[in-house]
């Protein structure tokens, strides 16, 4: 089969799945992933035979695609903050929402004068101490680490597969992270005080399932996902009181929510004793950030 004849296939098969925009989108990736085409060769190399091997893989990837498998899942890997990381069913496939909330801790970071958060390492400074909750497939403490490389991070999560994704991505990118296995809602106690903590928990209640795409509904864990629509901010309400006991003076905690419960959060927040709260809109213009200091 020629490469034309399995655009041909591949349009075919999932044109009342996916809008055109999207399949074109799969194909590039897929051409560059196993072909290691460029787009202008997929116009160039319209000819071009592909062996069978690759054609298998191929096949098999469109197959996913038409069960509505992420394209991030069946070629094993994506890109968040300009990172690569490799992401399986075991782990949340990042977010571009989620990369806003990086760069907003990025950004935040430099208020802590005293730390350590560039190369220029003096003997005046201490090392900016971070903790990410829930943290997946690592995509947050490894791209803070790129950005902030003498701070400390530690990072926890529930899940020992999700870790073991975590510490491959923390090593693909060549960072170190203390990873932590440990459910965050059993949790008594941190092992140390931080500056910054940070968390993007199970937000999606229930009741919101059928807002969700297939692709997501039936692939990424729900565990990372969902909450019961009785007790929707659990996990907010376990990490803000953790905060509040294990945020350094004038330390800051990071959430990304649920659109719909800003105000709800905001409230949590509030009555947990942190101060300066300031929530911001994702890029679609959806409330999604939130930040508070100790």
């Amino acid at each position: 089969m020629i490469v034309k004849q399995y655009r041909n296939y591949f349009n075919e098969t999932l044109k009342t799945i996916y809008p055109i925009t999207e399949i074109d989108s799969f194909f590039f990736l897929l051409l560059e992933e196993y072909l290691g085409f460029r787009r202008v060769d997929i116009v160039l190399k319209s000819d071009f035979k592909i062996n069978q091997e690759t054609l298998n893989l191929l096949q098999s990837a469109t197959k996913q695609l038409e069960q509505e498998v992420p394209l991030q899942y069946i070629i094993g890997k994506t890109e968040f903050y300009g990172l690569p990381f490799v992401v399986n069913k075991h782990v949340l496939i990042p977010r571009p929402e989620t990369e806003e909330l990086v760069a907003w801790v990025v950004s935040e970071s430099s208020r802590f004068k005293t730390f350590n958060t560039s190369a220029k390492q003096t003997t005046e400074t201490k090392q900016l101490k971070i903790l990410d909750i829930g943290t997946g497939s690592g995509c947050i403490p490894v791209s803070l680490k790129k950005q902030l490389p003498f701070a400390e991070i530690s990072a926890i999560d529930i899940s020992n597969d999700a870790l073991s994704v975590a510490k491959k991505n923390a090593v693909l990118n060549n960072v170190d992270i203390h990873f932590i296995l440990q459910d965050i809602l059993k949790t008594v106690a941190l092992d140390q005080h931080y500056d910054i903590i940070i968390s993007n928990p199970p937000y999606v209640r229930e009741l919101e399932k059928k807002e969700l795409k297939n692709n997501v509904l039936k692939n990424e864990p729900h565990v990372a996902l969902f909450v019961e629509n009785d007790n929707p901010l659990i996990f907010y309400d376990k990490i803000a009181e953790l905060a509040k006991n294990y945020l350094n003076k004038n330390g800051l905690l990071f959430f990304e929510i649920n659109q719909y419960l800003g105000t709800e959060t905001i409230h949590l927040v509030n009555e947990k004793g942190l101060k300066n709260i300031q929530l911001k809109k994702d890029m679609f213009g959806n409330d999604r950030i939130i930040v508070a200091s100790k």
